[in-house]
């Protein structure tokens, strides 16, 4: 009898950790792979909250990770500004521009 009480409490005692690993096992990995859409996301409100590239009119597209920027920039720098900043948000692998000056 006393060894199943024993087995019974060890049963008790082992069960939360085990079900505890699974759901850790079930939460989303932080260094997992960015979506397109949650890049395009990151990228356009990066530049929305930027001082210099803020009011540009840059459309942003993401396939595979790569962030293709088109439409209008006031000046070279502000493109800069945005190619560095669109490569800056994890996830990008390249930044391609096809932004025209005003």
């Amino acid at each position: 009898m006393k060894k199943l009480a024993s087995a019974l409490l060890t049963l008790t005692l082992v069960a939360p950790v085990f079900s505890a690993c699974g759901a850790a096992a079930t939460r989303a990995n932080v260094s997992a792979p960015v979506d397109d859409a949650t890049i395009t996301t990151r990228v356009k409100t990066a530049f929305i909250n930027d001082p210099v590239v803020g009011g540009a009119k840059i459309d942003v597209d993401t396939f595979k990770g790569v962030v293709t920027l088109s439409g209008r920039v006031k000046n070279k720098d502000e493109e800069a500004k945005a190619v560095a900043i669109a490569r800056s948000v994890r996830g990008v692998t390249d930044v391609k521009s096809t932004l025209q000056l005003q």
